[in-house]
């Protein structure tokens, strides 16, 4: 990338910089080394060994990143409780900023359309001190692994760090599922702000100001009774200093109100519990008054989307297992249809047991393709149907194509009867090979319906 900006150093004043060795035919272009494009950069010295360049380490000494820096990280649940905490820094009246998946956002106005997570470092930094200017005081920012591994985010200081949880995603990347717990935990060795689902067994930090959340962990904000259905109902409990809640309550601060949601699912009330928890640490609210503008929050487009009440079809972004299963449990007692695939050059391991899972709480299964890029979507999915016992794959249809899919579907689908679409949320696109097509899973069922009324 390369980047106007009027920089000045080694004795001398550029008035780019670039992470791309190509972009050097400019005489005025400083060359950006990274983590990520340090062979080429070193590759490029041994030819042209008086070539001016900085480390990405110094970065910091050139942009101006004056927003308060809050990093989300997990496997699930990223974007919805970023999105959670964008929304109450907005009610509360303070200019914040969002990166992540569905683009870059200042102060509720789209800068930029969607992206990588993360995006690449160079980037990262212009989009943080874009925020200084656009007068925000707090900037949002989703952090994966990929983004955590390739040090994406170096140089960065964080003034709150959450985690939503640890399950299995990415393994064509990170190879094994060690690998991918101890990038995810590495973003947690520092001392600064930490919030922490205490509920996840795999998650690891340093405990220096680390403050904790969970449903089943009684920690600093903890939930003593709540409900999913129709929408998430909680009392909910903050203690300054949960130690003390049972041996000498008065020795802590305690707070407690009911919160009430429009969000749906068990995983939504810890994306809740999550971004409450950090607002409230970073701002010093009251409680009860950021639960209150919780019911603001009507959720992210793609992240358990109604998409469709009466029969109920719901779309939704989950691609794991452990996705998998938190959709599929907030439906108990539901006559459940699934519609899904798995996109193509990435994890192979995760397709049988997405199957299984689907197998386990649909009563109808349509396998169908899902951004197959350069792999055979037929394939796919007999991956997928490998996972599904097979006395149960009476129930499952194939339809590669998944339009005609999500059409079989709905044609066949009952009023009391629930039809969840997963793997592509708010895509607008299928790629196969090297094209991006056109596609959303929301506008075929809105289409399908518009169509015959």
């Amino acid at each position: 990338m390369k980047l106007a900006k009027r920089i000045e150093v080694l004795g001398r004043v550029f008035g780019a910089i670039s992470d791309d060795t190509r972009d050097l035919g400019d005489p005025h272009c400083l060359l950006l080394q990274t983590p990520s494009n340090q062979a080429f950069v070193q590759a490029h010295l041994e030819k042209f060994p008086n070539t001016p360049y900085i480390h990405a380490s110094e970065l910091k000494n050139h942009f101006d990143l004056g927003p308060h820096i809050i990093g989300i990280t997990g496997t699930n649940g990223k974007t919805t409780t970023a999105s959670l905490i964008y929304s109450l820094l907005l009610d509360l009246g303070y200019g914040c900023a969002l990166l992540g998946t569905r683009g870059f956002f200042c102060n509720d106005r789209r800068l930029k359309p969607k992206g990588l997570t993360t995006p690449p470092l160079l980037e990262l930094y212009s989009d943080v001190e874009r925020a200084k200017q656009e007068g925000v005081r707090y900037f949002v920012m989703e952090v994966s692994s990929h983004a955590i591994a390739q040090e994406r985010i170096l140089g960065l200081d964080f003034s709150a760090k959450v985690i939503t949880n640890i399950t299995s995603d990415h393994l064509d990347y990170h190879h094994t599922l060690e690998e991918y717990r101890a990038v995810k935990n590495a973003f947690l060795n520092d001392t600064g702000l930490k919030i922490i689902n205490r509920d996840d067994p795999h998650v690891r930090f340093n405990p220096t100001n680390a403050y904790g959340y969970g449903i089943e962990s009684k920690s600093h904000l903890s939930v003593s009774a709540y409900s999913l259905s129709p929408s998430l109902s909680a009392h909910v409990e903050f203690w300054e200093n949960p130690s003390m809640r049972y041996r000498s309550p008065e020795k802590s601060r305690h707070e407690a109100c009911l919160l009430h949601s429009p969000l749906m699912g068990l995983h939504n009330l810890y994306n809740l519990l999550g971004g409450l928890l950090c607002v409230k640490l970073l701002t010093k609210e009251n409680l009860e008054k950021l639960s209150v503008l919780a019911q603001n929050f009507l959720g992210v487009q793609g992240r358990m989307e109604v998409v469709h009440a009466k029969p109920l079809v719901i779309v939704d972004f989950a691609h794991t297992a452990d996705g998998f299963e938190q959709i599929f449990n907030s439906f108990k007692g539901h006559k459940i249809k699934a519609l899904f695939g798995a996109g193509g050059n990435r994890d192979r391991t995760k397709r049988p047991l997405m199957g299984a899972i689907a197998s386990q709480h649909a009563m109808q299964i349509y396998i169908t393709s899902d951004n197959p890029r350069d792999e055979d979507p037929l394939e796919i999915m007999q991956e997928i149907l490998a996972g599904i016992p097979k006395h149960k794959r009476t129930q499952v249809i194939l339809e590669v194509d998944r339009k005609e899919a999500i059409i079989l579907a709905l044609e066949a689908l009952k009023s009391d009867e629930v039809l969840l679409i997963l793997g592509k949320g708010d895509e607008s696109v299928q790629i196969v090979g090297n094209q991006n097509l056109p596609f959303d899973d929301g506008e075929v069922v809105k289409t399908y319906f518009e169509e015959r009324t």
